[in-house]
C-alpha cells in the first residue's frame, strides 16, 4: 500500500462521487464510514435519483420510499458527507491520489443555512410550470422543493420560470417567507476541491416515448415512470389508476416493452435490463390498487434474470393472472369518441391481430444523458459504443482513467440491487487507492447531553406511518390514531406519510422536545432496517436510544392481511398496544464499546473470494483466505473467455499470483470451516487443519457448481454430450471432438427455471452465444444452433446476440411442457422438438451437444447455519 502518490504527494483523503441516486448515495456511505471525506454532487436540487419517483421495487415489491429514506436521512446527517446540490463537475485536473476539481455550486436563490421548509414561499408563487418529478401529470410552483421527502430538505427558485427572473416583478415569495430566507442575488459559485479519487455515477437516462411515433401521443398512453408515479401515494392521483382524458378507472391495461431498447434505429440496440420485470410489478400493484383491472404486457423475450425474478415472474402468472403475449405491437391507435385505444400486433402464428384498451403503458428503457456522455470526455473516461463507461469484466468499476471509478447505470442498464453493489464495489475501489490517507479528513457527530427520565412517569410518544399504500392502503390509518390515544401513557400520537424520511425525522425530534416524550414507539416496518435510523433521532432529541420500540404492522400485518382490511387494522391495534406495553418498561441503557479484530476471514478461493482478500489487503487489513482444494481459481479456472473475449485464464492467473506474493494474505488450502464462536467484530473460526482464526468479518464466497445431469440428454452416456464448463474446456484445448465438428447444438436451461429449481442461471444464454461464436470462429462453415425459452442476453449483450444472428447461427424457441428428445445415432445425435416460432416439429442431427445446466448453490447450507446466515428459498444468501 503506497503511502504517497505520484511526484511523492501525500494522497488526499476525500472522494468525490458525481450523482445522488441510489449507487452514489451507497458509495458515499461506504466511504464516509470508511474514514474518508465525501463531496456527493447532484445537478439536481436534491438527492435520490430516479428511487423517489417509484412506488415499490422488485421482485420484494418493498416501498421504495422505505428502502431509500434510511440511506438519504444517513447521507444527510453524515458529518463526512458534504453535499453539492445543485451542483455540476467542470473540469478535473491532476493523477489518481491527487485531484483538482472544478465544481460549479448552482445558486438556489434561497439561503439553505436559512430556509426552514416551512412550504410558504410554494404557496405564496403564482407561477404553476409542469412538475418533472411527477413526469408533467400535474403542476408546481417555480418556489419549489423536488419531492416531499427531499434531502437536503432545502426549497430553491426555478431561474427559468420565475416571474422575477423573467420579467422584472413579483418577488411574492420574498415578501412572505418567516425566515427572510429568498435571496434573488445568489450567483453560481465557482469551487476548487481537492479529492484522491472520483466515482462517477450520474444515473440514466430514460427514452423519450415522443420518437416512437407509431404507438401515438395520446392521453391515454403513458410512459412507464408516468404509471409509476400514478401508482405512488405521493403521486399526483396519491396512488388512483386514472386515464388521464376523462379520469375514469381502468380495466384493461397493457404494457408495451422494449420501447427504445433492443431497437437500432432508435440508436439503443442493447436491452436496458430491467424492464420486463417492473411491467410485471407495475401489473401485479395495479391489480393490488384495484382487483377490476386485467394486465396484458407485450413482450419479445421474458427477461426475468436476477435474483428471485424468475420465481416473481411465475407468481405474476399463477397467482395474479397476468396475460403475457409474445408479439411487438407495431401500432398504437386511438378510438376518437371512447380513448380507448387500439393495438396492432403479429402473434405467435404470424397473424395479424388488434386488442382494444383502456390504458397503455409504454415499458421505455434506459441510457446515457448527452451531458453525461459529455462528461465522460471531458474526464478523459473511455465509453462503449453506447456512451456507457468502458470497464472489464475484472474490473467492473474501474474506468481507463487512474483513481476515477463508476458505478451504478452509468457502467451499463441494470436494476437497484446491482447498483448499490457497484456503489459498495467503487467505493471499496477508491478506499483501495486512498488507504494511506484513510482517517485525515474524519468528523465525528457529537449529540446532546441526554435528558434525566428517572424520576418520570413514561410518556409514550407513538409514531403511525403509511408506508406510502404498504400500511394505509389496507390498515384504516385514521382508526389506529384514534384508538392509540386511549392507551395509557400514551402522550401524543400523530400519523406520517413516511415516518423514515428527513422531513419527519426533523419533525419528530422537536415533538419529543416540545411534548417532554421520554419513550417512542414508531409503528411501520422492519426495525432490522429501520430501528438504527429512529435510534439515531432519539439521540438528537436528547433521549436515550434504548427507549425507543418498534411496532411491524407492515410485514407482520398489512403485507400479510392485505384482503382483510377490518381485521388488519385490528391487529394493527394490537402490535401497537403490546409496543406501547413494551416502551412503559424501558430504561436507558449504557452505551459500551469493545474493541474490533481487524482480521478478515474469506471463506472460497474463486475470483470473487480472491478479489475481496486483495481489497481488503491493499486497505491495510490481515487476510486469511480458506480454500477447500489445494490450489486457487475455483470455477474461473474452467472458462475460456469471456462475453467481451477476454481470456479468463489470464486474468485468472494475474489474480493468484496477487494473492499469493501479498504480504498480508494468508491462504490456507484443503481446508475448511468447522466451528464458529463470537460474533460480529470478534468472531474465531475453527478449520479442519486444527487451526482456530480470530477475526472480525467473514466474506463468505464459496461459489456454486454445475449441476451434472446424469443420464438426459445422454449426459454420459455419449461422449459428444457435454455441459457448458467441460466444452469451455475443449475449446481452450482445441479438442478435436470440437475441431472436427460440422454441426453443434446448444439447449438451454437443462435443469434450470423449473419447479424444483425456479431460477434463471443469469450467466448461460450469454455464455452459450459467446460459445457458438468461437465455434463458428474455428469452423466458419460449421452450422450451430441454439435451443432456448427467453434469449436472457440482458444490457450490452444484446449486440452479441445480434451479432451472434449475423453470424448464421440459428436460435430455436422450444416449449418447456415438451422439451426437446435427444436419441444417440452412432457418432452422431439427434435432437427432435417443435419450434415454438415456426409453429413445426424440427429435428437435427449434430455432432456436438452442449447443455446449459442450472448453476447450484455449494456447501451454503453448512456455512449458513455456522454463521447465522439467513438462506432463501434457493439457497442462497438472504
Amino acid at each position: 500500500m503506497a503511502a504517497k502518490s505520484q511526484g511523492g504527494r501525500k494522497r488526499v483523503g476525500s472522494v468525490m462521487v458525481v450523482g445522488g441516486g441510489i449507487a452514489g448515495l451507497q458509495a458515499s456511505l461506504d466511504l464516509a464510514e470508511s474514514g474518508f471525506y465525501v463531496y456527493l454532487i447532484e445537478q439536481k436540487p436534491a438527492i435520490g435519483g430516479v428511487m423517489p419517483m417509484l412506488d415499490k421495487t422488485f421482485p420484494t415489491n418493498d416501498c421504495s420510499m422505505c428502502t431509500l429514506a434510511p440511506k438519504l436521512v444517513e447521507v444527510g446527517r453524515h458529518l463526512n458527507i458534504e453535499i453539492l446540490a445543485p451542483a455540476e463537475l467542470m473540469d478535473i485536473s491532476g493523477h489518481e491520489g491527487h485531484y483538482l476539481v472544478e465544481v460549479v455550486q448552482k445558486a438556489r436563490y434561497i439561503d439553505a443555512s436559512r430556509c426552514i421548509a416551512c412550504g410558504i414561499c410554494t404557496e405564496k408563487c403564482p407561477k404553476k410550470v409542469p412538475d418533472e418529478f411527477n413526469q408533467g401529470l400535474s403542476n408546481r410552483k417555480a418556489a419549489y422543493v423536488l419531492y416531499p421527502q427531499a434531502v437536503p430538505l432545502k426549497y430553491a427558485i426555478d431561474k427559468e420560470h420565475c416571474i422575477y427572473f423573467r420579467r422584472g416583478k413579483c418577488r411574492a415569495c420574498e415578501k412572505f417567507c418567516p425566515a427572510d430566507a429568498i435571496d434573488f442575488s445568489q450567483t453560481d459559485q465557482v469551487l476548487n476541491l481537492k479529492v484522491g479519487s472520483v466515482i462517477l455515477a450520474p444515473g440514466f437516462q430514460v427514452f423519450d416515448a415522443r420518437l416512437k411515433p407509431e404507438y401515438g401521443h395520446y392521453p391515454n398512453v403513458l410512459t412507464s415512470l408516468e404509471f409509476e408515479r400514478m401508482l405512488s401515494a405521493t403521486g399526483p392521483t396519491q396512488a388512483h389508476i386514472k386515464r388521464p382524458s376523462d379520469g375514469s378507472t381502468p380495466e384493461k391495461i397493457a404494457w408495451i416493452q422494449c420501447v427504445g431498447s433492443r431497437d437500432a434505429a432508435s440508436g439503443r440496440p442493447y436491452c436496458s435490463s430491467v424492464c420486463c420485470m417492473y411491467a410485471t410489478k407495475q401489473a401485479i400493484i395495479a391489480q393490488e390498487h384495484d382487483a377490476r383491472i386485467q394486465p396484458t404486457i407485450f413482450f419479445i423475450d421474458l427477461r426475468a434474470h436476477g435474483k428471485g425474478f424468475e420465481r416473481y415472474y411465475q407468481g405474476a402468472k399463477k397467482d395474479h393472472q397476468i396475460n403475457y403475449v409474445r408479439a411487438m405491437v407495431s401500432r398504437v391507435a386511438q378510438d376518437p369518441l371512447t380513448h380507448n385505444l387500439e393495438l396492432t400486433y403479429v402473434d405467435e402464428n404470424d397473424g395479424i391481430q388488434t386488442a382494444d384498451f383502456d390504458l397503455v403503458v409504454l415499458s421505455v428503457g434506459m441510457g446515457v444523458a448527452p451531458e453525461t456522455a459529455a462528461l465522460a470526455e471531458k474526464l478523459g473516461v473511455m465509453v462503449s459504443p453506447h456512451n456507457f463507461v468502458a470497464t472489464g469484466s475484472f474490473t467492473p468499476v474501474a474506468t481507463s482513467r487512474a483513481g476515477v471509478f463508476a458505478c451504478g447505470s452509468f457502467t451499463g442498464p441494470k436494476d437497484i440491487p446491482d447498483s448499490v453493489m457497484e456503489g459498495s464495489a467503487a467505493a471499496a475501489a477508491a478506499a483501495r487507492v486512498l488507504a494511506a490517507a484513510r482517517g485525515t479528513r474524519q468528523n465525528e457527530m457529537t449529540f446532546p447531553p441526554e435528558t434525566d427520565i428517572s424520576a418520570e412517569p413514561p410518556r409514550v410518544g407513538v409514531f403511525i406511518c403509511h408506508c406510502g399504500m404498504n400500511i394505509g392502503g389496507v390498515a384504516d390509518i385514521h382508526a389506529l390514531v384514534e384508538s392509540t390515544r386511549t392507551i395509557p401513557n400514551v402522550a401524543f400520537v400523530q400519523d406520517n406519510l413516511f415516518t423514515c424520511s428527513q422531513d419527519s425525522q426533523n419533525q419528530m425530534a422537536q415533538i419529543i422536545q416540545e411534548h417532554h416524550l421520554n419513550r417512542v414507539v414508531v409503528a411501520a416496518c422492519s426495525p432490522t432496517t429501520h430501528a438504527p435510523l429512529f435510534q439515531a433521532m432519539l439521540r438528537i432529541a436528547g433521549l436515550n436510544k434504548y427507549l425507543f420500540e418498534m411496532a411491524n404492522i407492515r410485514n407482520q400485518c398489512t403485507w400479510v392481511h392485505q384482503g382483510e382490511p377490518a381485521r388488519a387494522t385490528e391487529k394493527c391495534l394490537d402490535l401497537i398496544r403490546m409496543g406501547v406495553a413494551k416502551a412503559r418498561m424501558l430504561e436507558p441503557l449504557q452505551y459500551l464499546s469493545v474493541p474490533v479484530n481487524k482480521r478478515a476471514l474469506v471463506i472460497g478461493g474463486g475470483m470473487s473470494g480472491m478479489t475481496s482478500a486483495v481489497s481488503l489487503a491493499d486497505q491495510g487489513f490481515e487476510v486469511h483466505l480458506v480454500e477447500r482444494l489445494d490450489h486457487l481459481g475455483g470455477n474461473a479456472r474452467k472458462l475460456h473467455s469471456t462475453w467481451r473475449d477476454e481470456r479468463v485464464q489470464t486474468m485468472v492467473d494475474a489474480k493468484v499470483a496477487e494473492v499469493e506474493k501479498h504480504p498480508r494474505i494468508t491462504v490456507n488450502f484443503q481446508a475448511m470451516v468447522t466451528e464458529v464462536s463470537g460474533s460480529v467484530g470478534n468472531y474465531k473460526s475453527q478449520l479442519s487443519t486444527g487451526q482456530e482464526i480470530e477475526h472480525g468479518i467473514v466474506i463468505i464466497a464459496v461459489g456454486a457448481e454445475p449441476l451434472r445431469p446424469r443420464g438426459e440428454y445422454l449426459y454420459k452416456e455419449h461422449p459428444n454430450v457435454l455441459i457448458s464448463l467441460e466444452l469451455d474446456q475443449e475449446l481452450a484445448k482445441k479438442a478435436p471432438r470440437v475441431l472436427n465438428a460440422q454441426v453443434a447444438a446448444f439447449i438451454q436451461c437443462v435443469g434450470s427455471r423449473i419447479p424444483e429449481r425456479p431460477y434463471c442461471n443469469r450467466v448461460c444464454c450469454s455464455h452459450s452465444v459467446e460459445n457458438a461464436i468461437r465455434l463458428k470462429r474455428l469452423n466458419p462453415g460449421m452450422e450451430v444452433y441454439i435451443l432456448y425459452r427467453d434469449m436472457r442476453m440482458y444490457g450490452e449483450r444484446e449486440t452479441l446476440y445480434a451479432w451472434a444472428r449475423e453470424q448464421g447461427i440459428l436460435f430455436f424457441r422450444y416449449n418447456v411442457d415438451d422439451p426437446p428428445r435427444v436419441e444417440a445415432a452412432g457418432d452422431k445425435i439427434t435432437i427432435t422438438f417443435e419450434d415454438q416460432n415456426l409453429r413445426a416439429p424440427v429435428e437435427l442431427q449434430v455432432d456436438l451437444l452442449t447443455l446449459a445446466t442450472a448453476i447450484i448453490p455449494h456447501q451454503n447450507a453448512p456455512l449458513a447455519d455456522l454463521y447465522k446466515v439467513h438462506l432463501d428459498a434457493d439457497k442462497g444468501a438472504f
